[in-house]
């Protein structure tokens, strides 16, 4: 456990990480580890969708030594974006004032979120862009960059959304965003979720702020990455406009 002292915490906001995983048992120790080292009052919810690697078992013995950790084991591979809505709807019940999502593998730095708590002030929804400043992403392959810079134009250009990188998935929300966005009407999983959501907070009114972020490939195990989600996410912003204009939404 952290010996951190109050004072040293740097901002006086209580955040709640949910962390979706299936088979990152190499990587949760550290990442675990690391967040927790953090000066933020930090509480962690790991949604795990049952992996046959022992991901779920493990946090849950780590939580049993550290109740800033909890784990929701869930019974199967469900998906992306059913992991965040369970999630989602346990964190809105807690004494949390932000709550995150990020990804497991390390591709999201843990140290940024300081500078989501530093821009949720004057946000709503605080979203890390990869292409704010130029393209900030390391280790991946060509084919892959040109698919997500080009889904996330193609987004902007059909939704009007004003973010340059809607489809990643290191965020932070208001407690009270979520608690006004009807999840069960969130059907989407990967990309499109992440576009769902965006939308839909945007469109309920709420201020959404894009900030720079390095995303670096996993550095273990293996990407969930595959063409359904990609189809999922062409198809999902016209389902957007289509539900917003006739008021469905």
């Amino acid at each position: 456990m952290s010996n951190m002292h109050p004072d040293d915490v740097l901002s006086p906001l209580k955040a709640l990480v949910i962390i979706p995983t299936y088979n990152e048992r190499e990587n949760i120790e550290p990442l675990l580890a690391r967040l927790l080292g953090l000066p933020i009052q930090l509480r962690i919810m790991v949604v795990d969708d049952n992996s046959p690697d022992g991901t779920g078992q493990y946090v849950e013995d780590f939580g049993k030594t550290d109740p800033r950790v909890t784990v929701m084991r869930r019974a199967g591979k469900m998906g992306l974006g059913s992991a965040y809505r369970a999630g989602f709807k346990e964190a809105i019940k807690q004494d949390v004032d932000v709550i995150f999502e990020m990804d497991a593998d390390f591709s999201h730095f843990p140290d940024a979120l300081h500078d989501f708590l530093k821009a949720i002030p004057d946000a709503d929804v605080v979203v890390g862009s990869r292409y704010i400043n130029g393209v900030t992403v390391v280790h991946w392959p060509l084919k892959r960059l040109i698919l997500s810079y080009g889904a996330n134009m193609y987004t902007r250009i059909i939704t009007g959304m004003p973010l340059r990188d809607a489809t990643g998935g290191f965020k932070c929300f208001r407690r009270e965003v979520l608690a006004a966005i009807d999840l069960d009407r969130v059907k989407s999983d990967g990309y499109a979720f992440q576009i769902e959501m965006n939308y839909k907070c945007w469109r309920k009114g709420y201020r959404l702020k894009e900030i720079p972020i390095t995303f670096v490939d996993r550095r273990a195990g293996t990407s969930k990455m595959n063409k359904k989600i990609v189809w999922e996410a062409v198809w999902m912003v016209w389902r957007l406009r289509f539900l917003d204009l006739i008021g469905r939404l």
